[in-house]
């Protein structure tokens, strides 16, 4: 008895131990758990200014494209090394006489409601493109499309665009003539299909949050205005194992210095720019983190050519050129890379030598000279001084720009421009309707590295041709480019029409881009390219650490 009681008693004792030691165990394992920070897998980028639409027709800002690059897919995409990739299509063929592609899509394409991608969408997206009624900023894209010139015109029905649907997963595209960039060209968001259905039920709206169904990486979840747009990871993408990254933040922060503020403080992974007067700081600050690379883009002067003063007066663009001082404005007002605009294309495009304009090499001093000879032959003088606008979106660098750009011509030609300041869509706004705009601020990025990328953009008619230009020569040397078969024979033309362009001063080139980022450590698989596209899938995060 008194065996079976120590027995038992000692049993006991050995299951509260155990009992005791399991409960300790939970608890400090519990109070670890809460102590452990939970991994964030949410990019936080900034967008900068606030895009205007997220219809892939109709949007026309970088800010746009950086979103809509997430949440759609062409036929072809980008790697993030910048290379030209099968996308949408897993493979194509194209014809002996370089007319006609013939694309096979992925069985596998699916659009966020678990649909199958098929050809007659791709067939209902750019037919949508070409009709005049969208007004899509950049039917240019496809206007060697068979018959996309005629359509857009108001000549042929969209019906007629030389695209059609051979069966669900085979696509056929015919064009008017070969075009060696073609394949870039699908890499561009307003190429991407759209879902019939949404369209047909809601209209301009369906690129809103509850209305979009997209076929990209990610699905458009919400938009606050001047906040963030919120995507979420498509599950039902056809290479969502590759995709890392469950959510995406793009964040409005119109100010460079608010999102490098932003980014020190830890809620931003990647900024859209960095800000001029702190790059060296910030250099010393973030050595790892600070990305700077060649980039084509080109930040430039836009002048109205559809109004006086300067419609009709070439000499007078010219002056107000000449008078600029871009070495200053690079190395004393920019200071981070920038490179002196001469030119219309930027250096580094493939197979094209950037023409300049006659006075490049000049020295300032002789510049000015010619400049102040320019102003006086156009009527003006100290008695009579240009009265002139210069308009630019809210931003500490476009204002420095401006301020320095008004100083000059104040010192060079004696007048002093009026500067307003006005929200970037504001600013669009006026641009496109012509009626207030006299000097405006603006940039293009190159959507496809070819000389064509920014050239085309001054043809008359072209949705993206701000100014106005409209030169038949200029005109005709593009066309003649784009009848050459040989590359090199193009290539001659293209540089001649660039030669034409700089001649007529439709616009006041700044300066050529680097593109400036801060990229957060726990950023993984970022590749700086010529382009600066960086699709959210191609990244991936680590736990957060200190920047």
């Amino acid at each position: 008895m008194t065996k079976f009681c120590r027995n038992r008693c000692a049993s006991e004792a050995l299951r509260l131990t155990l009992v005791f030691s399991a409960l300790s165990l939970l608890a400090l394992t519990g109070c670890n758990k809460t102590a452990e920070q939970p991994f964030d897998n949410t990019l936080y980028r900034s967008i900068g200014a606030e895009p205007e639409s997220l219809d892939i027709h109709t949007a026309r800002s970088t800010q746009s494209s950086v979103v809509l690059r997430d949440l759609g897919e062409g036929l072809t995409g980008y790697s993030a090394s910048g290379v030209v990739v099968a996308a949408g299509a897993e493979s194509w063929q194209v014809s002996a006489n370089g007319l006609e592609y013939r694309f096979q899509l992925r069985t596998a394409a699916r659009w966020s409601n678990g649909e199958p991608v098929i050809a007659e969408h791709y067939v209902y997206s750019m037919r949508r493109m070409v009709n005049p009624d969208t007004a899509a900023a950049y039917a240019e894209f496809v206007n060697e499309i068979k018959n996309a010139r005629a359509i857009l015109s108001g000549d042929l029905p969209p019906q007629s665009l030389g695209i059609e649907a051979a069966s669900d997963f085979e696509l056929v595209i015919t064009l008017e003539r070969p075009v060696p960039y073609f394949l870039s060209l699908l890499t561009h968001n307003s190429t991407f299909p759209i879902y019939p259905p949404s369209v047909e039920a809601h209209g301009a709206e369906y690129a809103r949050p509850g209305n979009m169904i997209s076929n990209g990486a990610y699905t458009l979840d919400d938009w606050k205005i001047g906040s963030a747009i919120s995507i979420n990871r498509n599950p039902y993408y056809w290479n969502n194992v590759s995709t890392s990254i469950d959510r995406v933040l793009h964040l409005v922060t119109p100010e460079p210095t608010a999102e490098a503020n932003r980014f020190r403080a830890g809620e931003l992974d990647i900024t859209d720019t960095v800000p001029t007067e702190s790059f060296a700081q910030l250099r010393e600050e973030y050595p790892e983190q600070l990305r700077v690379a060649p980039f084509l883009n080109v930040y430039y002067y836009g002048l109205n050519l559809t109004k006086p003063p300067l419609r009709g007066n070439p000499e007078l663009r010219r002056a107000l050129s000449m008078a600029i001082d871009r070495e200053v404005i690079v190395d004393k007002v920019m200071g981070r890379g920038e490179l002196p605009a001469y030119s219309w294309v930027p250096p580094g495009v493939d197979n094209y030598q950037a023409m300049q304009f006659s006075y490049a090499n000049q020295p300032h001093e002789e510049r000015v000279a010619t400049a102040r000879r320019l102003y006086e032959e156009a009527g003006y003088s100290t008695s009579k001084p240009l009265e002139i606008e210069i308009r630019y979106n809210t931003s500490d660098v476009h204002q420095r720009v401006a301020l320095a750009v008004q100083a000059m011509w104040r010192e060079a030609l004696g007048f002093e421009a009026k500067l307003i300041n006005e929200d970037f869509q504001v600013l669009l706004a006026n641009i496109l309707a012509r009626e207030v705009t006299q000097v405006f601020r603006s940039a293009w990025n190159g959507e496809y590295n070819d000389a064509s990328a920014f050239l085309s953009v001054m043809e008359s008619g072209n949705a993206s041709n701000l100014p106005g230009y409209n030169s038949e020569e200029f005109d005709s040397l593009m066309t003649r480019a784009a009848d050459q078969m040989n590359p090199r024979h193009r290539r001659l033309f293209l540089e001649e029409a660039e030669r034409e362009l700089l001649s007529d001063h439709p616009v006041i080139p700044i300066y050529f881009y680097v593109s400036k980022h801060l990229v957060s450590s726990r950023v993984q698989g970022w590749q700086d390219n010529p382009l600066d596209y960086h699709y959210s899938q191609h990244l991936s995060l680590i736990p957060r650490q200190a920047n």
